[in-house]
């Protein structure tokens, strides 16, 4: 089996976090779309692997919580009832850090309480203090954060009135509607007032569009199968947390919430999410709920 080397690993993903399709990666690259597709899933599917095991145990004190809409095969208005669960409309929830800025859970999958409460667990089992989180006033958070986090967080909505509500489905428009009125709402505990807010986790939104050329509108590098576009979100996350250095913090965001101590480089990020060795990581120690041993997860 002909093992694709390293440099040339580091070449195709760098190339894929700087937004580009996987042909145009071909053109940069010289290598075939097939082995760049096969890539861009193993390392993809290593970060998920990567970011479950690192993003545990935070200590955090404001969350803001937003989706954004994309697609997969055809869109939502095309399926057929052969098509399945994996086609059309998938949601990426995230959960952002708003003084770190750090992306720490996220969910792929419909628009629904199903999806919107397993996405909320996973974020409820990396938190260890009492949060403040904010969201917008789509009903399925109300519920999923009450069961998930209880009593145990201050949770605020942040609610938009635009013009010509009921608003046009997401997948038939490309801007946002013009906001004629916001209101916030105390939902659970205190929240302070001026902190409720999602306007760090949807400027976020904007640069995974700009990151990822799957979710970039009107053309047609959408993704194919649900496997693929799960991995290249994985991909973005990792990348934007640890080896992106954002222009307000001049620092990454895995950095500035203390999950590592320097700026990752694309190679070191491929080496942790293929082989699990973590950069500079001393000879024994406990992430997250995991032992490293020799700079490798256990």
């Amino acid at each position: 089996m002909n093992i694709l080397p390293r440099e040339h690993q580091i070449a195709a993903i760098s190339a894929l976090t700087e937004g580009c399709s996987i042909r145009s990666t071909e053109r940069l690259t010289s290598i075939h779309r097939d082995t760049i597709m096969r890539l861009g899933v193993r390392v993809g599917e290593g970060c998920r692997r990567l970011h479950d095991a690192m993003f545990r145990n935070l200590h955090v004190d404001l969350i803001e919580v937003d989706e954004i809409w994309s697609y997969v095969g055809k869109k939502q208005k095309r399926l057929t009832t052969a098509d399945g669960e994996d086609k059309g409309d998938q949601y990426i929830f995230t959960a952002l850090d708003a003084i770190s800025k750090a992306i720490l859970s996220y969910e792929v999958g419909k628009r629904t309480m199903e999806t919107t409460q397993t996405f909320i667990y996973d974020l409820r089992h990396r938190i260890t203090n009492v949060p403040q989180i904010s969201t917008d006033a789509f009903p399925a958070y109300e519920q999923a954060i009450e069961y998930a986090f209880g009593d145990d967080c201050h949770y605020g909505q942040i609610v938009k009135k635009y013009v010509g509500e009921p608003p046009v489905n997401a997948a038939r428009r490309y801007s946002p509607g013009v906001v004629v009125g916001v209101s916030k709402r105390r939902v659970r505990g205190f929240p302070v007032g001026m902190n409720v807010s999602t306007s760090y986790v949807e400027r976020s939104n904007l640069t995974m569009r700009m990151q990822s050329r799957r979710l970039t509108r009107l053309t047609n590098g959408f993704s194919k199968k649900l496997e693929n576009h799960k991995a290249a979100i994985a991909l973005f996350v990792a990348h934007y947390n640890f080896c992106r250095v954002h222009e307000s913090l001049r620092v990454t965001p895995a950095m500035q919430l203390g999950v590592t101590d320097h700026i990752w480089t694309i190679g070191e990020l491929v080496d942790a999410a293929v082989n699990g060795e973590l950069p500079n990581t001393p000879p024994s120690r406990q992430v997250g709920g995991f032992w490293v041993i020799d700079g490798g997860l256990s």
